[in-house]
């Protein structure tokens, strides 16, 4: 008999036991180690890719990162890894970088709630997931683990959660995020059914310290300088940015294929998580709430009239919704085990401080 063994990072020997000299005595015979085929991740110098790249590096993969030209690799430092250039938006240097790949995690994206940015997150969200599912299925990858969004779930009725059998009614809103990610999932599966062995993960709100932009945590930010001066009802689930890596992981080891996770830890109301975060960072919390609708209708009176406005439409709209998830699924197939809420958040705050200082 044989079997696989990890040697050293990034590489595995065949360690085979066979009969020798009397019954039942056994010879191991240690084979050369072969390498590991690299593992490609996209969105890697982002938030959660970020944190995803550490992870696989302590799982011993051989990282191969698709990067944009001229990205800040120091984040990296420390780490082995393989540069490629080029953009999920460019196929021929997805199709280079796909060279001899194993294993995919997609997380390039782009995340704006913005009237003005529309077609750039459709461009990224669907047409780069288009790129990067149909060139892993001409190379051969036996996993690739799309990183969508809970977006695409849909937000839940208010004050109740959904979970990931729920049907897609978010179109409505009108939020090009929302329904690009939806999309965007949608072809992942679409070359799921051609042959490509996919699952998908669906994070919820991911905060947490170690943010190498700024903007994941720009709500935490805004707060701190007391850039929120009210509040809707509606309500969201928050969860650890290393949660979520670790939750990747899962779905890569563990996840069954054509399968949708929800990565999803504590549900709050909006007015809970920001006096929450407030009481963290002693600072006040925003003091009024005021009804949605009202809200909206002055944004897109500001926007109509081409004035600043606290925040986008788009963004309003978000914020009216209920985003509370269960993760029974995640929980139960995989061995999703997020960490409490408290130390999200006195950590994200920590991290949020000390760039402010700095």
């Amino acid at each position: 008999m044989s079997c696989l063994r990890r040697a050293s990072a990034g590489r595995y020997e065949v360690v085979s036991a066979t009969s020798a000299g009397r019954e039942g005595s056994l010879t191991k015979v240690v084979l050369p180690s072969q390498p590991m085929a690299p593992t490609l991740v996209t969105g890697g110098t982002g938030f959660l890719g970020s944190h995803l790249v550490r992870q696989l590096a302590e799982r011993g993969d051989e990282l191969r990162l698709l990067v944009r030209p001229g990205r800040d690799l120091s984040i990296f430092d420390g780490i082995e890894f393989e540069p490629a250039e080029g953009d999920v938006t460019d196929r021929p240097s997805v199709r280079a970088a796909m060279r001899g790949v194993e294993r995919v995690f997609h997380v390039a994206g782009k995340t704006s709630m913005r009237a003005s940015d529309r077609d750039r997150v459709f461009e990224v969200n669907v047409g780069g997931t288009r790129n990067v599912m149909e060139e892993a299925l001409r190379a051969g990858v036996v996993r690739a683990v799309h990183t969508s969004s809970a977006a695409a779930v849909g937000p839940a009725e208010p004050h109740g959660t959904a979970d990931e059998s729920q049907p897609f009614k978010a179109g409505r809103l009108g939020i090009a995020y929302v329904n690009a990610k939806h999309d965007a999932e949608g072809v992942a599966m679409g070359v799921a059914a051609k042959g490509l062995p996919v699952v998908v993960v669906n994070p919820t709100f991911v905060l947490g310290p170690d943010d190498p932009s700024g903007t994941s945590n720009r709500l935490i930010r805004r707060l701190l300088l007391r850039r929120v001066p009210a509040y809707v009802d509606g309500g969201v689930n928050v969860v650890d940015v290393r949660d979520v890596a670790r939750g990747q992981l899962l779905a890569d080891e563990r996840g069954h294929e054509g399968e949708r996770y929800l990565l999803a830890a504590r549900n709050f109301t909006l007015r809970r998580l920001f006096a929450d975060l407030c009481r963290i960072a002693g600072v006040p919390a925003p003091p009024v709430q005021v009804p949605g609708h009202a809200l909206l209708a002055s944004v897109e009176a500001l926007e109509r009239a081409g004035l600043p406005a606290p925040a986008s439409a788009g963004e309003v709209r978000s914020a009216m919704q209920w985003w509370t998830y269960t993760n029974d699924k995640a929980v139960r197939e995989l061995g999703f085990a997020p960490r409490p809420h408290e130390e999200t958040l006195e950590q994200a705050v920590a991290w949020q401080l000390e760039r402010l200082g700095s």
